[in-house]
């Protein structure tokens, strides 16, 4: 059976819908940078998931090639996330989407290393005939987070955002949007076939004791 990061590791891909205080190891992601609205059609932002979901799919499917990746298990490919801020913001501001500046990421497994990535990146190339130089081997450690699941429509985000800063208040934190520390999204819903009010997203902002 395909190892599933969202069933093995719950407790960052599925958390409550009530907000929790959780510490994030290091993780390897592919991930792609870019700014702009993630609505714009046929925009930077969608481009960036084609190159993902692209590079994503060479690693997973290698097991069917003649090139055998050392210590290969098979798995499914974790979900989407992301990575967002704006300039002079603290946290993010929803009503100013055209300011966004984000990573777009999808985990990697453990035995992806830079040389499987440098491979992977060589058989897309070849492939798909597409421009693979934006993806990146990201290497991040996230730390000290709260976070919720959210459930609905991305525009209602704010509200869940509030209480998650509230919570972490209670608790004796606060908000750390310092260098490298972002305001994070997985995506677990498919957009295109979820129902705008039951899509799944865990969101997640780094925190500090006070």
């Amino acid at each position: 059976m395909a190892f599933d990061y969202k069933k093995e590791y719950k407790a960052f891909y599925l958390p409550p819908k009530t907000p929790g205080i959780v510490t994030v190891p290091a993780m390897s992601f592919l991930a792609v940078r870019g700014q702009g609205d993630p609505n714009d059609e046929g925009g930077a932002y969608k481009q960036a998931l084609e190159l993902l979901y692209a590079m994503a799919y060479t690693i997973k499917m290698s097991k069917l090639g003649k090139h055998k990746l050392e210590g290969y298990f098979d798995y499914v490919v974790p979900p989407l996330e992301g990575l967002w801020w704006q300039e002079g913001v603290h946290g993010v501001d929803y009503t100013r989407k055209t300011e966004f500046r984000w990573i777009s990421l999808i985990r990697l497994p453990e035995f992806v290393t830079e040389e499987v990535f440098d491979w992977a990146v060589r058989v897309a190339t070849e492939k798909k005939r597409q421009d693979f130089s934006p993806v990146e081997f990201f290497s991040w450690e996230e730390g000290l987070c709260v976070q919720c699941m959210h459930i609905g429509p991305y525009d209602d985000e704010p509200a869940t955002v509030a209480a998650m800063g509230a919570y972490a208040a209670e608790q004796g934190y606060e908000l750390d949007f310092s260098q490298g520390r972002f305001h994070h999204e997985l995506y677990l819903s498919d957009v295109q076939r979820c129902k705008p009010e039951k899509l799944k997203t865990v969101i997640r902002q780094p925190v500090r004791r006070k």
